[in-house]
């Protein structure tokens, strides 16, 4: 099959962030596929730009259409959202002659789904609808804005739009469908294929060495008998990190404990400042390591945590990819998120307590600290084999297809 990808954010190992196009696309190219992917020339996710036109990686054709750059979250991106689009047309030669069978819209935000139409009935190809989240959900839940601004507006019909034209809603969010249900999709079109993991990246991990910084801290904590209770990831808002230092505020005087968290984002500083604020020895705050030695750092850590903040979005799925990280490393997972019937619920890798509080985060750390390695291990090997059974992308690029077939 010829498979077109509609991804404004999509990137690739030599740019960064976002991976999930490139993973997908890589297994269809192995199994015979042919892939173009059309990507905005700038993304803020990205570490560094690609060049503008037409590259191919790893066998995936990559279209680099012109966008501007933008910071934040303000007018700049609305206009590079509506700059890619147009885009998408202008280049609308290039697609069809492609003759695609099938042409997914995966752009987060619902503009992207109207070329994607086009380009799908002049092809005759299957129209798929690829959601990341909820938009424009979460922008209403998270930016606090009126389902009546005039964007949430334009988006809104985008999303009704898709659900009433595609063939196939593939959502990452196993929870979402009654949503995208009061939206107008049926449930014969509606698929869960959740984000995954690339297993090449955690195979010969013993080769991959941490910066001397990462490893003499954690090192010397491993040989004081701690128990470390990790983070690895984005410090924001989202995540919930300011329960994590509370958590250790609170269990200061349980000196067998350290708290460490690795990563970089807006929030850093000020978590860096509260936890100086309140003299806080337990914690260690690291830089950010590049993605292939994630494994090597998780190994240090006895218990994993991750969090987010109330919200709604929640009871529709989440799709976390440091919860596959901390599967994959067999570590036992506090999970501070309200998502009813989590993966960490269903199969009992670890304890799931309501979102942001403090004093059931702090005694799922001690109830997780006070079983014994064996206990650990059991419960870190039920994660990792889900895991491996369900989140390989290999399998998941194979899931995908199928359910289009």
């Amino acid at each position: 099959m010829n498979i077109l990808m509609l991804s404004h954010y999509a990137g690739a190992p030599q740019y960064g962030m976002e991976y999930r196009s490139y993973y997908m696309a890589r297994e269809w190219v192995k199994a015979g596929h042919s892939v173009m992917i059309a990507g905005a020339s700038f993304s803020h996710l990205r570490k560094q730009q690609p060049p503008l036109g037409r590259e191919n990686i790893d066998g995936i054709g990559y279209v680099w259409l012109k966008t501007r750059s933008y910071e934040g979250n303000g007018i700049a991106r609305v206009l590079t959202m509506v700059q890619f689009v147009l885009e998408c047309y202008r280049n609308k030669r290039l697609f069809i002659d492609f003759k695609p069978d099938v042409v997914i819209a995966s752009s987060v935000y619902t503009f992207d789904i109207y070329p994607a139409h086009y380009f799908a009935k002049k092809c005759g190809a299957k129209l798929i609808y690829e959601v990341h989240d909820l938009w424009p959900l979460s922008p209403m839940v998270i930016g606090g804005y009126s389902k009546y601004h005039p964007f949430i507006w334009l988006l809104q019909r985008g999303e009704d739009y898709a659900y009433r034209h595609v063939d196939l809603v593939v959502s990452m969010l196993d929870k979402a469908f009654p949503h995208m249900q009061r939206h107008g999709l049926d449930e014969k079109r509606f698929v869960c294929v959740p984000n995954g993991y690339l297993a090449e990246e955690w195979e010969n991990t013993d080769s991959q060495q941490l910066p001397q910084q990462h490893k003499e801290l954690l090192h010397s904590l491993r040989s004081e008998g701690k128990t470390i209770v990790g983070f690895a990831g984005g410090h924001t808002q989202s995540t919930a990190m300011q329960i994590f230092i509370e958590a250790a505020e609170k269990l200061r005087n349980y000196v067998n404990l350290a708290f460490v968290t690795i990563g970089q984002g807006p929030q850093k500083e000020e978590l860096i400042q509260l936890a100086s604020s309140k003299n806080l020895t337990n914690i260690h705050f690291f830089p950010p390591i590049p993605k292939p030695l994630i494994p090597r750092a998780i190994e240090y850590f006895d218990i994993c945590y991750m969090g987010g903040v109330h919200s709604i979005l929640h009871k529709y799925g989440t799709s976390f990819n440091k919860m596959t990280d901390y599967m994959l490393s067999q570590k036992p997972i506090v999970m501070s998120v309200d998502e009813p019937d989590s993966v960490v619920q269903r199969c009992g890798c670890g304890i799931q307590v309501e979102a942001e509080n403090v004093e059931q985060v702090a005694k799922a750390i001690l109830d997780i600290a006070s079983l014994s390695e064996e206990e650990r291990t059991s419960m870190g090997r039920k994660g990792y084999d889900y895991a491996v059974k369900h989140l390989e992308y290999a399998t998941l690029a194979k899931q995908f297809l199928q359910n289009i077939k």
